[in-house]
Parts: C-alpha cells; structure tokens; sequence
C-alpha cells in the first residue's frame, strides 16, 4: 500500500458514507493523469492521492488544493474533465 493514501483527516468509512460508494477504495498514485478540461487541455497531472469509485476517480494533485474527477481507463490512465474545490463537494458530485 506504498503509494495508496487518503487524504489528511477523511477515513475511508467517511469518503465511502459522503459519495454513496461502499465499494470506493485508494488507488495507488502511478497513473498516468491527463487534465482534459479547459485551459489546458491535455495537460498532464502528477497525483498525490487517487481515490476509485468503480470506473470513475477523484484525484487530488501534487501542489494543488483541488481535486479532478475523471475516468479510470482500462490502460490505467485517468482522464480528467471536473474540478471541485474540495474533497466533500468532489465526492458529492459523483
């Protein structure tokens, strides 16, 4: 579980009871992160945290106080295409 983590003061319990999700768990943090939504399209995203809910992730990045909701990919890649501006208002939009 090296690089699976949840983010500072939610328990898993917590982010499974928020977004409805009981089967949502850590992911490790070597995906391939791809911002797909606008300015910067394509943008490349290095995660710190990544959280699955089935087919769809929240990913927090390295040196950024939002989290992006995106697709996980059947290479492992995640696509991104929302921002929130927090971890409570991510889980509740997916």
């Amino acid at each position: 579980m090296a690089g699976e983590q949840l983010p500072t003061g939610w328990t898993l319990e917590e982010i499974r009871n928020v977004s409805g999700d009981q089967d949502a768990i850590p992911l490790e943090t070597d995906h391939t992160v791809t911002w797909q939504g606008w300015p910067a399209d394509n943008e490349t995203v290095q995660p710190e945290i990544v959280l699955g809910f089935h087919s769809l992730c929240l990913v927090k990045p390295v040196n950024d106080d939002e989290w992006y909701m995106g697709s996980l990919n059947d290479d492992g890649s995640i696509d991104c295409w929302s921002a929130y501006g927090d971890l409570r208002q991510a889980l509740r939009g997916l």
